[in-house]
């Protein structure tokens, strides 16, 4: 687990700015991503509790629109790089160099969790202790939306990302990952791919009981 983190802390520290300014507006462009999550900001506010994790939140774009969104949301991010940068870009929130597998939250505290393409890199056999700890971090009736890239096949897929490999799940399988988790899937959005890549964008959308 240390290497695959190490790895990936590095490769994205190299790619701060380059990466920022090709996907901190790159939502106005992706409708169905923007409607997942306002829903999923709507349904954390409905909870009562609004503190609210952006983990792998990278240069802090999408921390700052669930802070719009009327939530109390915080960025986390392996990168000392990228959390230099969403502190500079959004000096009015708070961003923490944290590792996904080590949340810096208390126990059962957080309204939700947005996982934004930040699990991809996640080698599949370490990917059941990820969400663990998400769980550990989520109050009961807590909500994660998880976005990730999706296959068509049966196995986790590995890829060459651009910044540091990554890979792709079938979605069923990683909605029984949930299950084992303790969270329940409830809503699910899978579009058309938004890279030459070809994989289909997913959203999943859970909640822990």
């Amino acid at each position: 687990m240390v290497e695959h983190q190490d790895g990936t802390r590095a490769a994205y520290d190299g790619v701060v700015e380059l990466y920022a300014s090709l996907f901190a507006d790159r939502l106005e462009t992706r409708p169905f991503t923007r409607a997942m999550i306002g829903t999923f900001a709507e349904l954390v506010r409905g909870t009562g509790n609004l503190r609210t994790a952006d983990v792998g939140c990278g240069p802090g774009h999408l921390t700052a629109m669930l802070r719009d969104l009327g939530l109390d949301a915080f960025g986390l991010d392996l990168s000392p790089a990228m959390i230099e940068h969403a502190r500079r870009a959004h000096p009015s929130l708070r961003f923490d160099e944290a590792p996904m597998e080590a949340l810096p939250v208390e126990d059962g505290t957080l309204g939700g969790v947005l996982a934004h393409y930040s699990m991809i890199h996640t080698p599949p056999e370490e990917l059941p202790a990820l969400l663990d700890e998400q769980v550990r971090a989520l109050a009961p009736g807590g909500l994660l939306l998880v976005s990730f890239f999706a296959t068509d096949g049966p196995e986790p897929v590995r890829f060459d990302h651009k910044v540091t490999p990554a890979y792709s799940w079938p979605v069923d399988r990683f909605a029984e990952l949930l299950a084992g988790a303790g969270l329940v899937t409830f809503a699910r959005l899978l579009h058309d791919p938004a890279t030459e890549r070809g994989f289909l964008d997913a959203h999943l959308l859970a909640r822990l009981h």
